[in-house]
């Protein structure tokens, strides 16, 4: 594997962890980090128009800490000015990289004009990409969108040229339409024919859920990177697994149902030190749920999170399933 070079900044790893709302928040991208083999992580979306409007919620969104850098901070909004107020705050707040969302099909955002729904109008694309890259001046700029907004009318490759155009150092490519939302298979020759329209930087993403997918998304698309999103709910090891197969030839051992019980443990303890005890209990029942997965058991430990409202109250519940798994009397 090559670096991924976007502008003037170079990713030694060219695995990037994808920006999730609700789930690339400090403790996770902490975990991806820890973990090993990612490259680059994103945040979650920042709306500019909460930037814009000063809402209190988004200063405590920029948290990213020197161990997790580089950093991407993904940025969403439906006109050029605003998009560009609130990309110029994110870059001085200290992003490493600023990402527009063109990508997004969830209501709530294309409700403000913003995500995918701007494939629908290319020309504002490009307007509010040329914004973003007047004031975007410190780092590198990208954008992230999909194959278009109704599947089976693919406008990416137009997209791809008029972010090339007005200054995008790079352009990551989810290969679905906005339409499909998360059904279907990524389309790979879909986002191999962006590789043939533009020269800066191309990241691919879309169903990469094992080392062999990582292989087989850079063979058939000739991108420069590969980003990863739902392949590492439950699994941070992901990113450390795929850069040993991809970089070494080496197949590392699966990650063992203790040891998703560990780091589910450490997961937690991340979040309570970020959130508080019970903001950071309530989201920890959704990941844990990914962690034990076809885990020996997972249905009555499933139903015994759910009754948790505490961290302390989890940690106690995966230190039962942790003895269980030892053969030894739980406390």
């Amino acid at each position: 594997m090559k670096p991924l070079k976007i502008g003037g900044l170079t990713v030694e790893t060219p695995l990037v962890l994808a920006p999730m709302a609700g789930v690339t928040n400090r403790a996770f991208r902490l975990m991806v980090k820890r973990s090993g083999g990612c490259g680059l992580v994103n945040t979650e979306m920042f709306s500019s128009y909460a930037i814009k409007f000063k809402d209190p919620k988004t200063g405590y969104m920029v948290d990213w800490t020197e161990e997790e850098r580089p950093i991407a901070a993904q940025v969403f909004g439906g006109d050029p000015e605003t998009v560009a107020i609130g990309a110029e705050a994110l870059q001085n707040a200290g992003a490493d990289i600023v990402d527009i969302n063109f990508g997004c099909p969830v209501p709530k955002v294309a409700k403000s004009n913003s995500g995918a729904v701007l494939l629908k109008d290319l020309k504002l694309c490009g307007e509010i990409i040329a914004a973003a890259r007047k004031v975007v001046t410190k780092c590198p700029l990208t954008v992230k969108t999909r194959l278009g907004w109704r599947e089976g009318e693919p406008t990416v490759l137009e997209f791809a040229k008029i972010a090339r155009d007005n200054g995008a150092d790079a352009v990551t490519v989810h290969g679905r339409y906005a339409s499909q939302g998360y059904s279907g298979t990524a389309d790979r020759d879909m986002i191999a024919r962006v590789r043939e329209v533009i020269s800066v930087p191309l990241i691919a993403n879309g169903d990469v859920t094992s080392p062999e997918s990582a292989e087989d998304m850079f063979r058939r698309t000739g991108c420069d990177g590969v980003m990863i999103g739902r392949g590492a709910l439950g699994n941070p090891w992901i990113f450390k697994e795929t850069e040993a197969y991809l970089a070494r030839g080496e197949r590392l051992d699966p990650i063992t149902p203790m040891e998703r019980l560990e780091g589910a443990k450490e997961h937690a303890r991340l979040l309570r030190e970020r959130m508080g005890e019970s903001r950071a209990a309530k989201e920890m029942r959704g990941h844990l749920i990914w962690y034990i997965k076809g885990m020996p058991g997972a249905p009555k430990l499933r139903n015994m999170i759910m009754t948790t409202g505490s961290v302390d109250e989890i940690l106690e519940v995966l230190d039962g399933a942790v003895s269980r798994l030892k053969g030894e009397p739980e406390s």
